[in-house]
């Protein structure tokens, strides 16, 4: 769970100014509005960044990103394999 944290700080940061409000693991990200096809580019970047890891196109899909629940569980598979999390299955985000 300590990484769906650090993304929902984030988030928080980032995107909402600091008023957490009510970011809950399955909040979604876009149909709350909290996040757009540009925000999820820069959530993408800091993941990166944070962990060392490349999110690779075909991994950008709503079973990894869709709430913070799901970007949580991404980043344990992504990390404690190295190998990318999920195929390409309908719609990109």
């Amino acid at each position: 769970m300590k990484e769906t944290s650090i993304v929902r700080q984030f988030i928080v940061d980032h995107f909402l100014f600091g008023e957490a409000g009510t970011v809950e693991n399955t909040t979604p990200l876009f149909e709350s509005g909290l996040l757009d096809s540009t925000g999820i580019l820069d959530v993408v970047a800091f993941i990166e960044k944070q962990w060392g890891i490349r999110v690779a196109d075909e991994e950008l899909v709503p079973d990894n990103f869709s709430d913070l629940e799901k970007i949580g569980m991404y980043l344990r598979r992504k990390v404690g394999s190295e190998e990318p999390c999920a195929e390409s299955q309908g719609s990109a985000i």
